[in-house]
């Protein structure tokens, strides 16, 4: 970890096409959250031009990518991550540096790609697997069903976890047999380009290439027509948009889009050291923006002032400031138009009464203009507020009263999202039992937050969070397709003849 904030030139990346680096006609400069004057590096942005070249070279690569077995590809796939940690110290720099977390968040947002791709590969063996349906009264043939690649895919990643969120999808993507062009997000594209483009120049060209730019000259990404399938992880908006443009071609898409998370805390819920602790990091990692924390608490009325009291201990301790500055627990926020809702949903609940409690010191000096927030615990507000009603994505979180467990589970169904959520019990049965109320596609019991996730298990949302699945063996089959071959079974039809 350093002590203090890097003065490393800038960094500088292009795009990644057909095996081949490339420069673009014009750039994008990123700028630090925590210093809104200072750029941290300059990256290639992209014309409609160099999109479409992307993609014609993806679709190139495609036949003979999927020519291969699984366990082919997971070979080659192998041996292009090989040594991929040799770097993981300046691409956690860089990602601080442009998405404004704290040092040691970065560095784990790269360990996670690893630990995902690997994971896929660990899978390579199921992959090829088929199943075979035997002849049946009135079916006389014998069916093979198997699967298939797609196509060229395209993934979209956000700014908060970039490196981390394009390993759900991007190894099962490329162990399925697809070729694949990554965009990153605008406002972070230095780090991934970095660590995508170390890993595409190890796999034949035009299987993976990486395009960053503007997004008003990304529509070729999406609504091309030899782009089979969209992977997006972003904002509800964001993900009607991406199906909007893709219905052009009935373009398929996976959406893993934002989440109002509510993590219930029953009577017995056990308020120790150990689970207070594991509640805040599921709050307010990443200054709160990851799309799985805790957005809404629902604490039994007995223990609601205990729990307030236990997050408010963690939150006096918090420091503000610069990622890479020693001693930072909390970073800013990653764009000065978040830090204005979030403030103006605060100064709401406070207007209509609700007790709010606030916590930590701006940082001035240097940092003084940057994107920082006092981080803060709404008590008791009225449940039609937009910091319950919303998805905050920052360093607030509601907590509220409730006096039995219908209630709460109603509550925490009560709302558009359903990516995750959690129980908080001491009684399994009843952790089960409310768990499997929950309208959520994944659930934590006395835990929540993107530290515990079991990468294995298949992730998703239900409601407006999203559709489709990511990791596992799920991960794989949704950028594939059955394929049935069906054989006449000549004594099985001689038998239906008669």
């Amino acid at each position: 970890m350093t002590s203090t904030v890097s003065t490393t030139a800038p960094v500088t990346t292009g795009l990644y096409i057909g095996g081949e680096a490339r420069t673009a006609a014009e750039t994008m400069d990123v700028i630090d959250p925590a210093r809104p004057g200072a750029v941290v590096g300059t990256a290639a942005a992209a014309s409609k031009e160099d999109v479409a070249d992307a993609v014609a070279a993806a679709k190139g690569a495609f036949p003979a990518w999927a020519a291969l077995s699984a366990t082919e590809r997971a070979a080659q796939m192998a041996a292009a991550i090989e040594g991929i940690a040799e770097d993981r110290d300046e691409d956690a720099r860089v990602l601080s540096l442009e998405n404004g977390k704290i040092r040691m968040e970065a560095w784990i947002d790269a360990l996670v790609f690893d630990i995902r791709w690997q994971l896929a590969l660990s899978i390579a063996d199921e992959v090829d697997g088929t199943k075979v349906l035997s002849p049946a009264p009135g079916i006389p043939v014998e069916t093979t069903v198997g699967y298939q690649p797609l196509g060229v895919v395209t993934i979209i990643v956000p700014f908060n976890w970039p490196i981390a969120i394009l390993g759900a999808a991007l190894p099962h993507a490329l162990l399925a047999g697809n070729t694949a062009i990554v965009k990153p997000p605008p406002t972070t594209p230095l780090a991934i380009t970095r660590l995508v483009q170390r890993v595409a120049e190890k796999l034949p060209p035009g299987v993976l290439n990486i395009v960053t730019g503007k997004d008003t000259e990304m529509g070729g990404l999406i609504d091309n027509p030899d782009v089979a399938k969209v992977c997006f992880t972003g904002s509800v908006n964001g993900g009607k948009r991406m199906m909007e443009m893709a219905s052009r071609n009935l373009t398929r898409v996976t959406l893993e889009l934002g989440g109002n998370d509510a993590a219930i805390f029953r009577e017995d819920a056990i308020l120790d050291d150990e689970h207070l602790d594991r509640l805040f990091g599921g709050i307010f990692d990443t200054t709160g923006q990851i799309c799985m924390a805790a957005k809404r608490i629902y604490v039994h009325r007995s223990r609601m002032d205990e729990l307030v009291a236990g997050l408010s201990a963690r939150l006096e301790k918090v420091v503000l400031g610069h990622g890479l500055a020693e001693g930072t627990t909390m970073g800013p926020l990653h764009q000065s138009a978040q830090k204005a809702f979030v403030s103006e949903i605060i100064e709401e609940a406070k207007s209509a009464g609700a007790t709010v409690l606030e916590f930590g010191e701006l940082p001035d000096g240097e940092f003084a203009e940057g994107n920082f927030l006092r981080p803060a615990i709404v008590v008791d507000p009225d449940p039609s507020l937009r910091v319950v009603t919303q998805e905050q994505f920052g360093p607030v979180i509601p907590v509220l009263p409730y006096d039995d467990d219908a209630d709460a589970v109603r509550a925490a169904n009560d709302t558009w999202g359903g990516l995750c959520g959690s129980v908080w019990t001491a009684d399994t049965e009843a952790a089960n039992r409310i768990g499997g109320q929950l309208a959520c596609g994944y659930v934590w019991v006395n835990d929540h937050g993107a530290t515990r996730l079991d990468l294995r298990a298949p992730f998703g949302g239900m409601k407006q969070s999203g559709m489709g699945r990511e990791q596992g063996i799920e991960g794989v089959r949704a950028f594939q397709d059955t394929r049935s071959i069906a054989h006449l079974d000549a004594a099985a039809a001689a038998a239906g003849a008669h």
